[in-house]
């Protein structure tokens, strides 16, 4: 089972249908949706301020979800899935967005929805990525409008497949 923790008295609260690897860590001041996923190392830390996460959010391997003391909340909506090692951190990620493996969004960041984060890419603090585009590097930057096959192939399979995966595991916490 999932290393689950209140912090200051606050307990996270864990939608329907979820699933939380063995070793994923959960604490303090977070509440996610249902069909969510933590998977294997991904830790979620509402400890200095809060987290939100929306339904169908999957948290891959090794990411990390963190916020900062009295200045920033983390908030991720529906139908995110975030890579495997990357760090999402005191920002807003609306609806239908990918973090790709790696990527790191800063502080005050606003991603809004429809919107694909490359691989290794880094948002920078304050950073304002505008719906229906893909953004890569570092500092990442638009590069090409988000095409529907792109929407289709790489946000939508994505979070769907994640609720498949975590279905093979046979656990709902």
């Amino acid at each position: 089972m999932a290393l689950i923790r209140p912090v200051k008295g606050i307990d996270p609260k864990i939608g329907k249908n979820c699933f939380l690897a063995e070793n994923a860590t959960i604490v303090g001041d977070v509440e996610m949706g249902d069909d969510c996923s933590v998977w294997f190392n991904a830790v979620i830390r509402g400890d200095v301020n809060s987290i939100r996460m929306g339904n169908k959010v999957n948290i891959q391997d090794g990411a990390v979800i963190h916020c900062t003391y009295q200045k920033t909340k983390t908030i991720i909506g529906n139908n995110v899935s975030v890579g495997h090692n990357a760090i999402v951190h005191g920002c807003q990620i609306a609806d239908n967005v990918l973090v790709g493996m790696g990527a790191i969004v800063m502080d005050e960041a606003i991603v809004e929805s429809n919107v694909l984060i490359a691989a290794g890419a880094v948002v920078l603090e304050k950073a304002h990525l505008e719906s229906g585009h893909i953004y890569a590097g570092v500092p990442a930057k638009k590069i090409k409008k988000l095409t529907p096959e792109n929407f289709q192939h790489y946000i939508n399979r994505i979070a769907n497949n994640y609720v498949m995966y975590a279905s093979w595991f046979g656990e709902e916490e």
